[in-house]
């Protein structure tokens, strides 16, 4: 599954949105100029974020955008569904489609149905550590990574799978 670019760059205003989460209303100029993005593209898509109630906008001087809760109450998903829509894999797993013709003897449904069950339980937060020096999670990814390209193989993410991995927020970007 590939996510569009207005996918990708709706996370990156979300993320200079939390960095820049002092309460006031952030220029759409100051974002496309920190994210190196036109402000014209950018435009299309908070305007997208704020319509589905994700940022706040105020329109004239003193305007721009800011989020409208805690950054640590967005989630990846949260903002990919605003630009991508559901992440369903095929069409006929969107959520309210009708039952295809085929299902009934369609021999990749199960698979699809499969994957998309292996995908819907995991909700990614946003994580960014300044310093990245001594966070655990960074420690461990740097472990993980270090040992895969050295070519020592695989270590196995214990904390990963015996569900110790805790949920990552956007706002945990300004820790």
């Amino acid at each position: 599954m590939m996510i569009s670019t207005k996918g990708r760059y709706a996370l990156r205003v979300m993320i200079d949105l939390a960095e820049h989460n002092s309460g006031g209303y952030v220029p759409l100029a100051d974002i496309a100029k920190r994210q190196e993005i036109s402000e014209k593209y950018l435009e299309s898509i908070v305007s997208m974020l704020s319509k589905k109630g994700l940022v706040d906008a105020l329109r004239g001087k003193g305007g721009g955008y800011r989020l409208n809760r805690a950054p640590d109450q967005y989630t990846v998903a949260d903002i990919l569904y605003v630009t991508e829509g559901s992440m369903a894999p095929v069409a006929c797993l969107e959520p309210g489609a009708k039952t295809c013709d085929r299902a009934p003897y369609c021999r990749t449904l199960d698979m699809w149905k499969r994957l998309l069950e292996v995908m819907q339980p995991h909700e990614v937060r946003f994580v960014w550590v300044k310093g990245h020096d001594g966070h655990p999670q960074n420690e461990r990814c740097d472990t993980l990574a270090t040992t895969a390209a050295d070519g020592s193989g695989l270590l196995d993410d214990v904390e990963l799978e015996s569900g110790k991995n805790e949920q990552l927020g956007l706002g945990d970007i300004l820790k």
